[in-house]
């Protein structure tokens, strides 16, 4: 999630198991350690890796529950010996510590993105992808419970504007997972109709919202895309298919690169040949054809391939026509023309 929420995030929490007499300092102190696992693109950044290296290993090690156990556990003895409230309350300082600590990658396993959680244990990056990286509903109410104990300290209406805080954005994120839940019964029973079973299936919200979603189907030959809203549409979501390049991806699939980025997504790739260059696309983050990482990875030559430096390409969204015609298909179901021109 965005740096906001997650300062939001910590800071309520550790205000919430804290002494009232507490509460302020709580909430700063969550803050700087709801923030923290995110620090990690710093060296990332100063170390001058690929662009591919760069993107898998953000939310690796620092967003570790391993490590960051560990890392609270050795926080908090170093406070106790410096700092007088935790000296005052040790495990109610203890708990502050590790909830804004570990909910950080935790909330971020709930995006698309995905998150090492259990690094070092070789698996992909858990990736619930019920809610966007940025949803204001998610995080306004921790925005208000924050303010509110800024405001009013150690004053007994402080629990109430924490509890709903943390309550309302927690059944917010509830219902993201229902709401994916009921996309995809209705992506598979779609599919099923269509003689198709046991594919594949990704689906994730469209940017800032629970509403409407992106579905994304791996076939043998490519790819089916469909959006879903659960405002608008009823009956079987409407499918559009695209290619891949299995032969090129084929072709270098033991590229260091490709079998990161193959791991990294767990398969939502799309490639295509560009000029002679092979262009891999996650297909997990953006909406058809446009999609938020996509990298360079090999050139052609004569009949084979060779590795070339990675290179991210720009991220080729115009925002607000997209974002406005995203809005608008939240409201409205696809067009009669268009249901009957899928395949």
């Amino acid at each position: 999630m965005d740096s906001l929420t997650q300062i939001v995030l910590g800071g309520a929490l550790a205000a919430a198991v804290v002494p009232a007499a507490h509460r302020r300092r709580a909430l700063v102190a969550g803050a700087v350690f709801g923030t923290l696992p995110d620090l990690d693109v710093i060296p990332l950044a100063l170390s001058g890796v690929d662009a591919v290296t760069n993107m898998t290993w953000h939310r690796g090690p620092s967003h570790s529950v391993f490590v960051l156990a560990l890392l609270g556990w050795l926080i908090w003895l170093l406070a106790k010996r410096v700092w007088e409230p935790v000296r005052e309350h040790p495990r109610r300082w203890f708990a502050a510590i590790q909830l804004a600590l570990l909910t950080h990658p935790m909330l971020d396993a709930m995006t698309s993105y995905g998150t090492q959680l259990f690094w070092p244990i070789p698996m992909s990056p858990v990736m619930v992808s019920s809610i966007f990286i940025i949803d204001p509903l998610y995080t306004l109410p921790l925005i208000a419970a924050c303010v509110a104990v800024a405001i009013v300290g150690a004053r007994p209406s402080a629990r109430a504007w924490l509890a709903f805080g943390l309550v309302a954005s927690s059944a917010y994120l509830a219902w993201s997972v229902l709401a994916k839940h009921l996309v995809e019964h209705a992506a598979r029973e779609t599919l099923a109709a269509q003689g198709v079973h046991d594919a594949r299936l990704y689906s994730a919200p469209t940017p800032f919202n629970t509403l409407l979603w992106q579905v994304v189907v791996l076939t043998p030959d490519g790819y089916l895309t469909a959006q879903r809203s659960l405002v608008a549409d009823e009956g079987p979501l409407v499918f559009s298919r695209h290619a891949s390049d299995a032969a090129a991806f084929a072709a270098n699939g033991r590229l260091a690169s490709v079998e990161r980025l193959m791991w990294f997504s767990s398969g939502f790739l799309k490639a295509e040949v560009r000029d002679g260059v092979l262009v891999l696309s996650d297909l997990r983050m953006g909406v058809e054809p446009d999609y938020s990482f996509r990298f360079e990875v090999a050139r052609q030559v004569g009949e084979g391939w060779e590795a070339i430096p990675v290179r991210q390409l720009e991220w080729p969204w115009d925002v607000r026509a997209k974002l406005g015609a995203l809005w608008t298909r939240i409201w409205n179901a696809p067009s009669a023309a268009a249901t009957a021109a899928a395949p």
